[in-house]
């Protein structure tokens, strides 16, 4: 999966005491010979430069806020701060700072800002956590003093806040809150004054998204009315409520975007107008109040682009096409496409939605605009990750492809909404069909080598996550369908991706992989899975063929058919159909392999007879096999086999059927006068023999399929029965027409018939039957396949053969 971890925003505090964006880029951690210590190091992620180069002195207080953010000052007028994409990264990072000041990494804060005593400091670290007073407003005096006491230290302000926070204290003080002023009782609200003020200076973010939350901030704010210094309280939430208008320019529908907006303004009006102004001590402790309100600002304004590119995208689509060209032209000329990767790499779920959004329209219009931008990111990447090794420094691929399809899998709707539009947008980039060909190269050849050299493992990383065992590891209905959607994509690149996907498939053992789906409680999954391996047996290509073999790749699908038992539904019809497809194209290695392996298993299987049927297709293989000679002979008798035209049909009756059928022996082959010159001894000896091993054979064929019973897996609504006779003009038919894989047969398509039943007068036989004088021609078994293939190369014979007919 694609490590975004790392991937951070530099900013600077300037002289206004306002953050400056210093750039993006990748965060590291090492020892550094020229600062002899460990250190920070982010490197831009455009060109690979160094933006950041701090040493982690071990007396420098870091601190981390909001979850993804570390703050510190390296001089005495200079703040630094990382902004990172994700918690982990965060985390991960602050780890490393904690480990090289020695400090644990739950902290907030890895120094002291005020000195204190090794005697407070033992005991501080000795004693277990703070516990708070009970609510009540008895207590007021009490908890405003040990508010007070705990400022000095940043150890008792870590066990305050975090007491503050489990205990869910604020809320119940903001109740006293009312309760003081229903009594209208002064002296508690000037407790609760310094209560909240002592809170604001815990500088901890958590207890400040509680505070600032719809339902507390304007009771938060009416606690700090009540300055003990103050004759008369302030009225700041009569100026919110009432004086101060919200004006929109044009209508925000985003309910989220207009929270966010009322909650940074009320915020900046608390640090701007209802805190006094701080001491020098006070203002490094409000520098998370600074950061809360700066970064919201980010994400409002980062919201409104975004969204107001979403609409302007949505109102291009009513515009004539050359007026739509020009807007995305304009927009991919303005860099749309790195601002998208930006913007969805964003924790904020509303923006992430928008800028999916948008970059669906620019798929919609252009698919190979984006296909050219991700294949130039990655060539980028690959450059700045060559100048990274040779400075001894790992980076990893940031994709925008990567990217979609990380959010694909980690879409966290249930119903997986977001993840199915983005798994079409996927499809649309790597189809084929849309990709255009140039005089040199051709676009599907340079993206799908792109593909599957920078993405593929993405996309593969859940399936093959789960899949480790014979079981599926995770099982659970959301994550079932995930995997189906990236078995959809799967199924659609072997169908349209030929030797890339092969290739993939084969050296990453991904077929075996997706069969362990079979055995999932989750029969759409199941499905699925067998319905990835239906179309890669369905391409009928041997290096697939091979690699199914050698690795027992049936087997799955034998057992979840042997575990669905008798029940007659979906799982067991699209098994016995991908049986029965292997059985028709006659694809003789998979035949073999099943028959050799598995039929055992599969051989009281009676309802149909598709698996009867590759018994026999196995069987008569395996004859040729031993008996090469069959097959030329078998070729002779097609050679002299005549066919009949309607044009032509009264010379023939003469030359070829003016035979009396009792003159000729059972399985006699015709043959042309003409050919009569040849030695008749020759032809006539070894068609003998082949004609009675062929009796005896569909002798045997036929006493199999009559033995068919019900003592098996016998589903009643799928029975088949035989018809006792044909609507045809000939009266016999050869027994070999009944055999399964012929026109007609039991279990054939538009031929049902009983397995357990026979017409009793079919002959056991072949027979030359006539009507009117005409006599049928003998045919064999297995010759049905060949039929329309013969009759082309009659229809091309050269002269000298057409007159040995035609004489």
């Amino acid at each position: 999966m694609t490590d975004t971890r790392r991937r951070v925003k530099v900013y600077t505090l300037n002289e206004d005491r306002q953050w400056d964006d210093r750039g993006t880029g990748h965060v590291s951690s090492g020892y550094v010979e020229r600062l002899k210590g460990m250190s920070l190091l982010v490197r831009a992620e455009s060109d690979g430069s160094l933006l950041l180069e701090s040493k982690i002195n071990p007396n420098t207080a870091y601190q981390k806020q909001q979850d993804t953010l570390i703050v510190w000052s390296e001089a005495e007028n200079y703040d630094l701060a990382l902004s990172f994409q994700e918690k982990a990264g965060c985390d991960e990072i602050w780890e490393k700072i904690c480990q090289v000041q020695g400090k644990d990494p739950s902290v907030d804060i890895t120094q002291d800002l005020v000195d204190e005593s090794e005697e407070e400091r033992f005991d501080d670290m000795s004693s277990p956590g703070l516990e708070l007073p009970s609510c009540e407003l008895s207590r007021l005096e009490e908890i405003a003093e040990l508010v007070a006491s705990s400022l000095p230290s940043p150890l008792r302000r870590e066990k305050l806040a975090l007491a503050l926070e489990n205990e869910g204290y604020i809320k119940k003080l903001l109740e006293l809150f009312h309760v003081c002023e229903d009594l209208e009782n002064i002296e508690g609200l000037h407790h609760l004054y310094e209560i909240i003020k002592g809170i604001f200076l815990l500088n901890r973010t958590a207890l400040f998204e509680v505070m600032f939350s719809e339902e507390c901030i304007m009771d938060v704010i009416g606690c700090l009315e009540y300055d003990p210094a103050l004759s008369q309280p302030r009225k700041h939430r009569e100026f919110l409520t009432k004086t101060a208008k919200f004006k929109e320019v044009i209508p925000i529908s985003d309910p989220e975007l207009k929270q966010k907006i009322h909650q940074t303004y009320r915020v900046q009006y608390i640090q701007d107008m209802v805190l006094p102004t701080p001491s020098v001590f006070e203002e490094n402790m409000l520098s998370t109040l600074h950061s809360f309100i700066f970064f919201n600002k980010v994400e409002i304004v980062g919201m409104l682009q975004v969204n107001f590119l979403k609409e302007f995208c949505a109102f291009s689509q009513t515009l004539q096409p050359q007026n739509r060209d020009a807007f995305f032209k304009t927009l991919s000329n303005m860099g749309i496409l790195p601002a998208l990767e930006v913007i969805l790499g964003m924790d904020d779920t509303q923006v992430r939605s928008a800028a999916t959004d948008i970059f669906s329209y620019l798929v919609e219009y252009n698919p190979s605009m984006v296909r050219e931008f991700v294949m130039q990111e990655a060539q980028q990447n690959d450059d700045v990750s060559k100048k990274l090794t040779e400075q001894k420094i790992t980076s990893k691929d940031i994709l925008l492809i990567n990217l979609i399809i990380e959010h694909m899998i980690c879409d966290t709707d249930p119903e997986l909404g977001g993840a199915v539009q983005l798994m079409g947008l996927l499809r649309t980039l790597v189809d084929p069909e849309n990709m255009l060909a140039t005089a040199n190269k051709t676009e599907k050849t340079e993206f799908l080598g792109f593909f599957y050299k920078h993405c593929m493992h993405v996309l593969t990383a859940p399936l093959l996550a789960n899949t480790t065992e014979d079981k599926p590891s995770k099982d659970d209905f959301q994550t079932a369908q995930l995997l189906a959607l990236v078995l959809e994509l799967l199924t659609f690149c072997v169908e349209h991706h030929t030797y890339h996907i092969k290739n993939y498939i084969i050296n990453k053992d991904i077929l075996r992989r997706v069969l362990v789906l079979m055995a999932s409680k989750h029969a759409f999954l199941a499905l699925c899975a067998l319905r990835f391996k239906r179309k890669i047996i369905g391409l009928k290509d041997e290096f697939y063929n091979r690699y199914i073999m050698k690795s027992f790749l049936f087997e799955p699908v034998v057992k979840a058919f042997l575990n669905n038992g008798s029940r007659y539904n979906l799982m067991n019809s699209a098994i016995i159909e991908m049986f029965e497809f292997i059985r028709v194209e006659d694809i003789k290695s998979l035949t073999a392999h099943v028959i050799e392996n598995y039929w055992k298993a599969l051989e009281d299987v009676d309802y149909v007879q598709t698996f009867k049927g590759l018994k026999l297709r196995f069987e008569q293989q395996r004859e040729r096999q031993d008996n090469p000679k069959l097959d030329s002979m078998r070729s002779i008798l097609r050679n002299h086999r005549y066919r009949r035209d309607a044009r032509t049909l009264e010379d023939e009756e003469e030359m070829w059927f003016n035979t009396d059928e009792d003159d000729m022996e059972d399985g006699e082959a015709v043959v042309s006068p003409s050919d009569k010159t040849k030695n008749d001894d020759d032809i006539m000896d070894p068609i003998s023999k082949f004609m009675e091993r062929k009796k005896l054979k569909e002798s045997e064929e036929k006493e199999v399929l009559l033995k068919t019973n019900l003592s098996g897996r016998q589903s009643p609504s799928f029975k088949l029965s035989l018809s006792s006779g044909t609507k045809t003009n000939l009266t016999s038919q050869s027994s070999a027409t009944n055999l399964p894989g012929s026109p007609g047969s039991p279990g054939s398509p538009g031929s049902p018939g009983s397995p357990g039943s026979v017409p009793k007068n079919t002959s056991q036989t072949a027979a030359i039957t006539t009507k009117g004088g005409l006599v049928g021609l003998v045919d064999y078994p297995d010759d049905d396949e060949d039929d329309d293939e013969d009759e082309d190369k009659e229809d091309t014979l050269p002269l000298s053969k057409k007159a040995k007919f035609d004489s």
